[in-house]
């Protein structure tokens, strides 16, 4: 399999930029990841790395197959943690001469790390543990300096300091740090063993990952510690929901079908020529999110950027294998017989903010409603436990059946949520949307004008 971006790491004239879509990602949020991130690797502006914020679903999953791709890397947090400012000092054991200490701080202008031989940290050397040995130890007066430095580092390193796993976040602990005098710390690894050591002015300033957001533009749904990261460039089709920076970013949100029909145009204007792996998986996109071309939020240019990226991907075949392809992928998506209720309401679930009011909407797809209404009463038992988890005042489940282009649309939530609804109630909290297959231009501009109004 082809790695798109777990093998890639930074290269050292350019920065490393992590490209990646909202969480609970769809194969448009991945699709469009990988062909971000190619063509910024391709311009040379940056080593971008692809990710995902969230686990692959079953469609994602076979259109990585079938191009032969390894998964984008899973990115669930983009807080630094202390594995970026660990300093990787080779330790010091107990019984080595003060004296090497010595010699090891002046060399990294760090304390120096004492550690057994099977990695238990002992304790930093440091100039005021030296301090504090001296005078409890000897006569200043007529101490000898060689003996003074010859004593073990075992007996004169500060034994009581604070430890930090390498993959604790940094903002977890800033606060107990400033409150204590040190300036030295430990960064251990899950077992307690010895990884480095890191200081306060470490902590205080991390460097902070970069990234590029695409096919989302709203901080519900953007990876957990985005406000702790430098968000360079946003690339996405859905409604504006403005994620504040600190500084001017580009922008940049077009009503298409497909995020990756915004990267194909990218890459069609930049002259690139994508390998057929990277155009399958846009085009896999373009089909998903479009349905293949039966959502209403199709446009001409969805067809334009599928017709250019299948030539790519299936050469001579592109018109008889795109539809082909994209029925599979579609089916691949479409089979819930052994999805619990609880992965079909999470796997593709986005959270939303009108005014006070939090919600969330997830939707499924399947090929035909008896495959799901037996299971009505599991699906809502799950929408509840998920609005009670996240604290939510409603969430829904958009049910669409992709061979006759209707949804039903199962809610959980105070009756005023949901009274209003311009659908036809089917049963207990569910409702029969005809021809709704959109939850971004049908189902929720509905929701927004119903809670707005």
């Amino acid at each position: 399999m082809t790695e798109v971006a777990a093998a890639h790491r930074p290269a050292p004239a350019r920065e490393c930029v992590y490209v990646v879509g909202h969480k609970n990602p769809d194969t448009d949020a991945v699709s469009s990841a990988i062909g971000y991130a190619w063509l910024l690797r391709e311009q040379g502006s940056a080593e971008a790395i692809a990710a995902r914020a969230g686990s692959l679903n079953p469609q994602t999953r076979f259109a990585l197959e079938t191009f032969g791709l390894s998964p984008p890397l899973l990115l669930e947090d983009a807080a630094p943690r202390f594995e970026s400012i660990v300093n990787r000092i080779e330790p010091l054991t107990p019984d080595t001469p003060l004296s090497a200490a010595w010699q090891l701080s002046a060399k990294t202008h760090r304390a120096a790390p004492i550690v057994e031989p099977d990695g238990t940290p002992v304790g930093l050397v440091t100039g005021q543990s030296v301090f504090n040995y001296l005078s409890q130890h000897l006569d200043m007066t007529y101490a000898v300096f060689g003996k003074l430095i010859a004593i073990p580092c075992g007996e004169a390193c500060d034994m009581d300091v604070p430890r930090f796993a390498l993959t604790d976040r940094i903002s977890d602990h800033r606060e107990r740090v400033m409150r204590t005098q040190r300036d030295d710390f430990w960064v251990v690894d899950g077992n307690g063993k010895y990884v480095g050591i890191c200081t306060r002015a470490d902590m205080l300033r991390p460097p902070r990952m970069k990234l590029v957001l695409v096919d989302h533009n709203e901080p519900a749904q953007a990876v957990n510690g985005l406000l702790e990261a430098d968000l360079l460039e946003v690339l996405d089709h859905h409604r504006l929901g403005t994620i504040n920076t600190t500084v001017p970013i580009s922008f940049h949100v077009d009503a298409v079908g497909s995020c990756s029909t915004l990267v194909a145009e990218r890459l069609h204007l930049a002259q690139l020529e994508p390998p057929p792996e990277i155009a399958g998986m846009l085009l896999a996109g373009v089909l998903s999110d479009t349905l293949i071309f039966k959502s209403p939020t199709t446009t001409a240019r969805d067809h334009a950027a599928a017709r250019w990226l299948a030539e790519r991907a299936f050469g001579a075949e592109a018109e008889r294998q795109t539809q082909r392809f994209g029925e599979a992928l579609l089916r691949a998506g479409a089979d819930v017989s052994n999805r619990s209720a609880q992965d079909m309401v999470q796997a593709d679930l986005k959270l939303f903010e009108a005014g006070t009011v939090k919600f969330g909407v997830a939707q499924v797809e399947v090929t035909s409603f008896n495959t799901i209404l037996p299971r009505m009463d599991e699906i809502r038992a799950a929408l509840k436990a998920l609005q009670e988890q996240r604290g939510l005042d409603f969430v829904a489940l958009m049910i669409t059946d992709i061979v006759e282009n209707n949804s039903l649309l199962a809610g959980v939530g105070e009756a005023r949520f949901f009274e209003r609804l311009p659908f036809s109630r089917k049963a207990e909290g569910v409702w029969d949307m005809p021809g709704v297959v959109s939850r971004k231009k049908q189902l929720l501009p509905t929701l927004l004008g119903l809670l707005q109004g």
